[in-house]
């Protein structure tokens, strides 16, 4: 049987404060699920720091979307995997080995004399990020007692804070200092931590599978890879017919490897996965929604400040980053609510606030104000910080406990297919109406207008699940 962490014995002994987090107990787990958080977070900002400044000395410009779009594929697609691997071959040797991937794939970018070599080691730390990020999230329920986990998402949630403000700092400043390639090797140090910490903490052991032997899904994520990338992909389409019918191929490749997973022996989903008569099922909704949404300020939000406001790409940066900021203020905030029924609240009232957001942002935009702007991205970054981490906790324990590596490492997962469908399709929407080609300030406003509005089309749906969700959780509570 597989090791269990220090949470279900603690149970009963945690008092649920901050201060517990580091105790010697729980410092080193904490210190390592933080940096597993890191790695993701300072890569993504370093790279797309570093990465333009690469393309001019080694060339390749036209390859740089695909530097974001293959990590992503093989973010998903490992991350996808990571609960069979655990439990065929233990957490620790997953991390060990995805550490290692992550590793190489950081010194062949790193040493790349072209664009084709950037982008292998892209999908080498794809790959190694997707399952670190996947197995961190399934060891929280077993390493956590149930009072401590929504600090440790807290924790989390400031390392995001501080990546968001210091890894552009930082990668800029090593790439105008020294080299691009040296701001790459920022990360080398984070893994070897990394690697130290999971010998350290880790469970070596493995789930016993009744005698059944685990086979790799190789055909239901063949079917995600392809989706996922015909849907990347469909903004380069030619016309608009095309990039509807690209569109309408990766959701049928996408339904397709979820309907084969529904029926597999050996699934990478939990069961009742995306039911819209479950809490899990409903609650996995949000997880993809939220992020879908947000997604359109990812793509278009710098842009629209340095376009419309005419902020310079540091301030433009600054303001990106209230999101983040207001994000992790709000995790730490409501990380000690203690009664039940306030924690559920947070699960729906997250979402609210995600549309009242939008709202505010789709405003700002067609106004140019500066301040209902600030005050749209604290409210987004609030929803976030309010809901996830009581969602998460939520999902972890509505599900079977012999489904809850498949469902915690999910988690992650499905928050990076929210971001990359959700980039894909406000991309596609945007290039469609003409942004690039259009010639004046105030077509370019109306255009991000209707754009961010379309982040709306997909804030609404996710709160409307998360209100079922809760209520259905409330009742189960009531039965139980």
């Amino acid at each position: 049987m597989e090791q269990h962490g220090t949470g279900a014995s603690d149970v009963r002994t945690s008092t649920g404060r901050w201060a517990e987090l580091l105790t010697p107990r729980y410092l080193a787990t904490t210190t390592m699920l933080c940096v597993g958080v890191a790695l993701y977070a300072f890569n993504g900002f370093l790279v797309s720091t570093v990465l333009p400044t690469a393309v001019r000395e080694i060339g390749g410009a036209a390859l740089l979307p695909w530097s974001l779009t293959l990590y992503l594929i093989a973010s998903i697609v490992a991350g996808a995997s990571a609960a069979l691997l655990k439990q065929r071959y233990g957490a620790r040797k997953v991390l060990f080995a995805a550490a290692v991937v992550f590793l190489a794939g950081t010194l062949t970018a790193a040493v790349a004399s072209d664009m084709e070599t950037v982008l292998v080691g892209r999908v080498f730390q794809g790959i190694g990020e997707g399952i670190i990020a996947a197995i961190c999230y399934a060891l929280i329920p077993e390493m956590f007692p149930p009072a401590l986990v929504p600090k440790v998402f807290g924790a989390e949630a400031t390392v995001w804070a501080v990546a968001a403000f210091g890894g552009p700092v930082l990668a800029g400043s090593l790439t105008e200092t020294f080299s691009w390639r040296v701001a790459f090797l920022v990360n080398a140090p984070i893994i070897c931590l990394f690697l130290l910490l999971a010998a350290v903490m880790v469970p070596g052991g493995r789930r016993t599978t009744g005698g059944m032997t685990l086979s790799f899904p190789t055909q239901r994520l063949a079917l995600l890879s392809a989706g996922l990338l015909v849907m990347l992909v469909a903004g380069l389409a030619p016309s608009a017919p095309v990039a509807a019918t690209a569109v309408a191929t990766s959701l049928l490749l996408i339904f397709a490897a979820v309907r084969l997973d529904h029926r597999a022996n050996q699934s990478i989903l939990p069961k009742g996965a995306f039911s819209l008569g479950s809490t899990l099922g409903l609650g996995l909704w949000v997880v993809l929604l939220m992020p879908l949404s947000q997604a359109t300020s990812g793509v278009y939000l710098v842009y629209s400040l340095q376009n419309l406001f005419g902020y310079g790409p540091t301030h433009a940066g600054a303001l990106g980053a209230l999101m983040a900021i207001s994000w992790s203020l709000t995790a730490i905030g409501v990380a000690n609510l203690r009664h039940e029924g306030a924690r559920r609240a947070t699960i729906w009232v997250g979402p609210l606030l995600l549309v009242c957001g939008f709202t505010a942002l789709v405003a700002a935009i067609a106004a140019g104000s500066t301040g209902l702007l600030v005050a749209a991205q604290i409210t987004i970054g609030a929803a976030f910080g309010l809901s996830w981490g009581y969602l998460s906790q939520m999902l972890m324990e509505t599900t079977p406990e012999r489904e809850r590596d498949k469902t915690s490492a999910l988690l992650p997962t499905l928050q990076s297919a929210g971001y990359a469908l959700g980039a894909a399709m406000a991309g596609l929407w945007a290039n469609g109406a003409g942004l690039a080609s259009a010639d004046t300030p105030e077509a370019m406003r109306t255009i991000l207008t209707l754009t961010f509005g379309l982040a709306l089309v997909w804030a609404v749906p996710a709160l409307l699940a998360a209100r079922r969700a809760v209520r259905l959780a409330g009742a189960a509570l009531l039965t139980s």
